[in-house]
């Protein structure tokens, strides 16, 4: 019981000061810089324990306790940060496969590169390869999980083609570096392991690479590429 009232103490007393000088300085009387004329030395003074109006504490102790009082804050922090698909009631294929590999692409185990084709909001014909991770850190997926918009290739995107203007964009991304002129047509490589990840539905994705094909009432086609790394960190 002592104990906890001992780490209670302490822990209000981290809380209120920044630092353990503060801390210090807080204990010092107008009246002990009035004799000692040194404020080190009062400090040093009120940290064994010889002045301080108040409860003796060892800076180790006080420095402890700080940085555990900010590991579970920040930890509290993390926590709070829900998947921008969490709570949501999601009905179609698409938006649950997205759901599936949200965690995973934020983490970095899995990073997904999607193909979409569909219309946008003037009838045009569009398609392209969207980097699913980068496009997470990019911007807040709560308005596609909640179907507010559709989710649909950019021209910043790895790909990008409008079939009414003919407009056709490759970019390269934080993940994932564009190979175009080559016989095996578009390719992927994964830049932490360097795999390549070939998108051609008649041969096999590569290594660690899968390739699934989603059926969905929201869009004209889709697939999803998932490619896991096996690099060691």
């Amino acid at each position: 019981m002592e104990h906890e009232e001992g780490v209670s103490a302490v822990d209000n007393i981290v809380t209120q000061f920044n630092t353990y000088e503060d801390f210090l300085d807080s204990q010092i009387t107008t009246l002990d810089l009035y004799y000692l004329e040194d404020e080190d030395l009062a400090r040093q003074l009120v940290e064994l324990g010889y002045r301080g109006s108040g409860e003796v504490i060892k800076r180790e102790d006080f420095e402890a306790r700080k940085a555990a009082i900010e590991i579970a804050r920040l930890a509290e922090r993390t926590q709070k940060k829900t998947l921008s698909s969490a709570g949501k009631e999601l009905k179609d294929n698409f938006l649950k496969a997205l759901a599936q590999r949200e965690e995973d692409n934020r983490t970095g185990k899995v990073t997904s590169i999607i193909f979409i084709r569909d219309r946008n909001a003037h009838g045009q014909e569009l398609s392209g390869y969207i980097d699913y991770a980068h496009r997470l850190k990019m911007e807040d997926f709560e308005v596609y999980f909640t179907g507010n918009r559709k989710l649909l290739p950019r021209p910043t995107d790895l790909s990008f083609y409008n079939w009414d203007s003919h407009v056709a964009i490759l970019n390269s991304s934080p993940n994932y570096q564009v190979i175009a002129e080559n016989c095996d047509g578009l390719l992927f490589k994964y830049k932490r392991d360097r795999k390549i990840i070939n998108v051609d539905p008649k041969v096999h994705p590569g290594d660690n690479s899968t390739r699934t094909p989603i059926q969905t009432d929201l869009y004209l086609q889709v697939v999803i590429y998932d490619h896991v790394s096996r690099r060691k960190t």
